[in-house]
């Protein structure tokens, strides 16, 4: 009786400290969002906030984009808003330019921009150019976008990255994001942008998923055009890359970590205008800069980067000189284990550091 009178009174005061006690809630988990959806909800609340805007070029709409990227604003919007195209870039570039000089705000989608090749007279002469040539009186409010660089087993005609060919133009701003949250911020820059804004995404990033901030998923969220971002901090060494090479510097700046090596790691966001002061900033702290890019070497963004640099006050802090880390300066070959070697790799990234770095 004794030993049951006791556990009652240690069960009651167990309830009572279970009744006392304060629950710990844990942090919301982070939203992950994918590259392809973030770039939809850009076009998709632009679409919604501005009548202006309109989406065309080849399976935008009915097929929802060779990518799956304009998925289901076809259906929301209709035919006068997302317009399935000819497959003429010249042609329907054309038509985008003359809308945008018309009032209205075109987003202009190449199935990738290897073929804007066929469009670049509409690009540069037509789009680039015209607010100059006008004295400032005639804006171009339009965005070209698609899938730019490598992607996988499509060989030489369809792997260039443009990144310093449309960035070698005054009159067009070029950005070039890695992440979902600069793929939404960017784009809606872009499209709020009174001037022609070239939108370099990647094939390979649509379908990765990225932790996004809560500010990300609001309907005002942008990001500036012209300012980088430092997505590591260190002290040993600075990589500055644009869009997928981000995420290679990044794994390569995790191994490094591991042997003591801190790599400050560099997201251009924006090709052009391009933020030189963020990355005289950076090698003042570290006193070394490599740059890795996806495209060519000779005359590209890291040749471009490494000239201003040279130029500018960052010159004297620098212990050894700027590496850069390009593909291979070859047209793209179709066999993968040739493919693969003529994209920089993480292992080439970290050879680079440890070589400016002399370890």
């Amino acid at each position: 009786m004794a030993s049951l009178r006791c556990f009652l009174r240690s069960g009651k005061n167990a309830v009572s400290a279970v009744l006392r006690r304060e629950f710990h809630g844990s942090s919301p988990a982070a939203v992950q969002v994918t590259v392809r959806d973030a770039l939809n909800q850009a076009m998709d609340e632009e679409l919604e906030r501005d009548e202006r805007v309109f989406l065309l070029g080849e399976e935008v709409a009915q097929y929802d984009g060779a990518y799956k990227v304009s998925r289901g604003l076809w259906k929301k919007y209709g035919d006068k808003r997302i317009i399935d195209t000819p497959i003429s870039e010249m042609g329907f570039a054309g038509i985008a330019v003359g809308a945008a000089m018309a009032g209205l705000r075109p987003i202009c989608e190449f199935m990738t921009f290897n073929f804007s090749m066929q469009a670049i007279d509409q690009v540069i002469n037509s789009a680039a150019k015209t607010c100059y040539m006008s004295a400032g009186l005639q804006a171009v409010p339009i965005v070209f976008r698609g899938p730019n660089g490598a992607s996988a087993g499509v060989a030489a005609q369809h792997s260039q990255c443009f990144a310093a060919w449309y960035g070698h133009c005054p009159g067009l701003k070029v950005v070039s994001p890695w992440n979902s949250e600069d793929a939404k911020g960017l784009l809606k820059s872009a499209i709020r942008d009174d001037n022609p804004v070239v939108v370099l995404e990647n094939e390979l990033l649509y379908g990765v998923a990225f932790e996004v901030s809560e500010q990300a998923l609001s309907k005002d969220f942008t990001i500036p055009i012209g300012k980088a971002k430092v997505e590591r901090q260190g002290n040993h060494v600075t990589l500055v890359s644009h869009s997928r090479m981000v995420g290679h510097c990044l794994d390569a700046a995790a191994v490094l970590a591991k042997e003591g090596i801190e790599c400050e790691v560099i997201n251009l966001r924006t090709i052009r205008p391009l933020d030189v002061e963020t990355i005289e900033a950076s090698v003042v702290k570290t006193n070394h800069l490599i740059t890795v890019e996806g495209g060519w070497p000779q005359f590209g963004v890291g040749a471009e980067i490494c000239a201003r640099i040279m130029e500018g006050p960052a010159f004297n802090y620098l212990d050894a000189p700027v590496i850069r880390v390009t593909g291979v300066d070859i047209p793209m070959p179709y066999a993968k284990i040739l493919e693969d070697n003529s994209t920089p790799q993480i292992k080439d990234i970290i050879f680079s550091v440890k070589k400016t770095l002399n370890v």
